[in-house]
């Protein structure tokens, strides 16, 4: 199974950029890992929010196949323990899923076409962070699910 991770637009954040990548290395141990980062729209102050998520929409659904399994990372997900999201995972790869695709939205979340192409819908928490640092955040559990499928000691750590 491969994973890839789309997220909209650069960090300037280096804590971020550090700890993605951090995670990242890990990852890779367990499963092919594709990043796609799109680039931010031209002008977004001047839209409104919907025309912006529109936008970046579009962008998404050109980054994805049909045959893809893709989640979105939104407030209005289905939350999972760490273990839980471990044993979701473990069932996709037992499903023969070629390609688990997780997405972060920009800082308006997404839009209608990606709800409508979206197969699934995760929150990683009642708390809400800014699409940039999530980044960080989902890889670290991304690479605690694989380290709980293979029986490691990361999770109890």
């Amino acid at each position: 199974m491969q994973v890839t991770f789309i997220y909209i637009g650069k960090t300037n954040q280096n804590f971020v950029k550090e700890g993605f990548e951090m995670y990242k290395k890990r990852i890779v141990h367990y499963t092919k890992f594709n990043e796609i980062c799109i680039e931010d729209v031209k002008n977004p102050k001047n839209l409104t929010s919907t025309k912006l998520k529109d936008l970046e929409g579009e962008k998404l659904l050109k980054k994805i196949s049909k045959t893809d399994f893709v989640v979105l990372l939104d407030e209005n997900g289905k939350t999972f323990t760490s273990v839980k999201f471990a044993n979701w995972i473990e069932q996709k790869m037992i499903q023969s899923t070629k390609n688990l695709v997780f997405i972060v939205g920009g800082a308006f979340g997404f839009s209608d076409a990606v709800y409508q192409r979206a197969n699934s819908k995760l929150r990683l928490s009642d708390m809400t962070f800014s699409h940039q640092i999530i980044r960080a955040i989902f890889a670290e559990q991304l690479y605690r699910a694989f380290s709980i499928i293979k029986g490691e000691s990361y999770h109890n750590v």
